[in-house]
């Protein structure tokens, strides 16, 4: 039996319909910017495998030091221990996050950093003898499929079974070019109706993954930033997605003049490499569960927490982060973006094209918007599957994410085949 057929016996696959989906490819090693099947047969990952791969598949430097760790300690509880990794991840990680950032805690993905978030936000209002449970998020958000972080993401077919269980959130407009003074206005509102309430505001910095590729400029989100700081409420940036390289700079923090209260990571943290989350938080938050009564404790943790291999690979991954040559590699895939989108130019099926840093959207003019269950999506996907090219499409969105190592040649295989696509449909 092929690996497709055994799994299909056994699996349950992440956002598949089962009955309808096609078999799944069966993936059997990775070297760079290329998956290979169990026939020998290639595939070029343009999306680094759901965002998280940034520094290539089976890097080298990596593995090495997985290996090491492994042979040194591969777990230990981490609440009354400690260990050599996760002290290096997290002095070297508050080294490159924004100035305010002062204390690291670890977990496991990008739903629970982001769990950790709002937990961290709400308790930390509590520890002060301060009711505050209202969190502000963005209409169209996504910030994971735990419960929490399903409450703060926007309302739509993933969640709809779970809604009557979620908590009460206050959404406003991003702030896309011409709808600025909208989003200032939504968020005013809101303060003015309840602001003894509002806890913390929520936000993917300058870019919404999941929705889209949905791109806004730093400007916009400094002023929204500034009404939150000057009205006592908590920032969240969840930098999931845009952190570590992705948008042209470490954390797209770094574009805004605010920095954030807590800051939440995952997926480029280990280079794509193993499951680990973070979340930073400021010096004032850490403070609000400093104290003597233990009831201000901060009651979280995962079987997992700080897994020193995960550690390992992460300290790896930082490595390669401090090569010049991983930035020169960063800076030339924007400028490979920004002159395929010219190239795009004049396509009648073409809607929008957004770049931002490694990042490039290309929005279809369709009918059928962004849903993630239109039938174009699975065309598109299809289609490129077909070329070998891994590009994994949200609604009418085409994007490419790449891993920084990623060639020039190899990233034009991308482009051509793109151009190709659109030359067919016209």
């Amino acid at each position: 039996m092929s690996l497709s057929d055994r799994d299909l016996k056994v699996l349950w696959h992440p956002y598949t319909q089962m009955k309808t989906a096609k078999a799944p490819i069966g993936i059997v090693r990775g070297e760079g910017a290329w998956l290979y099947d169990e026939d020998g047969n290639g595939y070029l990952d343009a999306i680094s495998s759901w965002w998280v791969n940034t520094v290539g598949h089976s890097n080298p430097h990596i593995a090495e030091k997985v290996a090491e760790q492994l042979k040194t300690l591969e777990h230990v509880l981490f609440a009354g221990f400690t260990h050599p990794k996760a002290v290096e991840l997290a002095e070297r990680l508050l080294k490159v996050l924004p100035k305010n950032q002062a204390r690291i805690f670890l977990s496991d993905n990008g739903s629970t950093a982001v769990e950790v978030a709002i937990k961290m936000t709400l308790q930390y209002w509590s520890n002060k003898g301060i009711k505050k449970n209202k969190i502000i998020a963005f209409n169209g958000s996504y910030h994971g499929d735990t419960f929490g972080a399903m409450s703060i993401s926007g309302r739509g077919a993933f969640v709809a079974p779970f809604e009557s269980l979620l908590f009460d959130v206050d959404f406003i407009d991003v702030p896309v070019s011409g709808k600025e003074e909208v989003s200032l206005s939504q968020l005013n509102e809101i303060i003015e109706k309840q602001k003894d309430n509002i806890a913390a505001f929520i936000y993917e910095p300058l870019i919404q993954g999941a929705s889209g590729m949905i791109m806004y400029e730093p400007e916009a989100l400094d002023d929204l930033l500034k009404i939150c700081r000057s009205n006592s409420i908590l920032t969240i940036a969840d930098e999931v997605m845009t952190g570590f390289g992705r948008t042209g700079k470490f954390f797209a923090s770094e574009y805004m003049s605010i920095d954030p209260d807590i800051l939440c990571m995952s997926k480029g943290i280990t280079g794509g490499t193993m499951a680990l989350g973070a979340t930073s938080s400021s010096a004032a938050m850490y403070d609000a569960f400093y104290a003597d009564d233990k009831l201000k404790t901060f009651f979280h943790g995962h079987s997992y927490t700080a897994n020193p291999v995960a550690c390992s690979a992460a300290c790896a991954s930082l490595d390669i982060y401090d090569e010049k040559e991983t930035w020169i590699a960063v800076e030339r895939i924007g400028i490979q973006h920004l002159n395929f989108a010219k190239r795009l130019e004049g396509f009648d099926s073409i809607k929008d094209v957004r770049c931002r840093g490694t990042i490039i959207a290309i929005e279809l003019n369709t009918d059928e918007g962004t849903s993630y269950f239109s039938n174009i999506r699975d065309s598109i996907y299809d289609y490129f599957i077909a070329k070998r090219i891994i590009l994994r499409p949200l609604g009418n969105i085409i994007y490419i994410l790449p891993p920084y190592v990623i060639s020039e040649e190899d990233l034009n295989l991308v482009y051509d085949a793109i151009i190709e696509f659109f030359e067919n449909k016209s």
